[in-house]
């Protein structure tokens, strides 16, 4: 990983489910975050890769696939409760802010049905609100 700061009002850190991005400046609610980047590959070729966690459907033909480490978007963990969107825009995918971000919470967003059926539910959620649900079960 580089150890230049990446362009923009966050850094990559530890977090609780691996490495996560985190804000370093507040960010307002519907301000652009980052984009997330990496090859277009067809559809052909993602179902040859079936098992890789970084590829984003952009339509039925397209999507990215980010896992070269210089996305570094690719490091945004999902939430069930996030604080950040994705959407998707003319070919390309754009974070940007749904509140108010504050220096040192980690920016995420929910990652949708599909990847979560199929990469989250299986092992069970590790978000903060779910870990958070879990505990208060916990202690019922």
């Amino acid at each position: 990983m580089s150890s230049r700061r990446p362009d923009g009002p966050f850094r990559v850190g530890r977090a609780e489910t691996g490495l996560g991005l985190f804000a370093t400046d507040v960010i307002e609610k519907d301000d652009f975050i980052i984009e997330y980047i990496g090859p277009r590959i067809t559809s052909e070729e993602v179902e040859r890769r079936r098992n890789t966690r970084y590829l984003f459907e952009i339509n039925s033909r397209w999507t990215i696939d980010g896992s070269p480490r210089w996305n570094t978007a690719r490091y945004i963990n999902h939430s069930c409760r996030p604080n950040a969107q994705a959407t998707v825009s003319r070919g390309k995918i754009r974070i940007k802010a749904i509140k108010r971000i504050k220096p040192g919470d980690e920016i995420t967003y929910n990652y949708g049905k599909n990847y979560f059926e199929t990469f989250i539910k299986p092992n069970g959620c590790k978000c903060h609100s779910c870990e958070r649900k879990r505990a208060k079960q916990a202690g019922d």
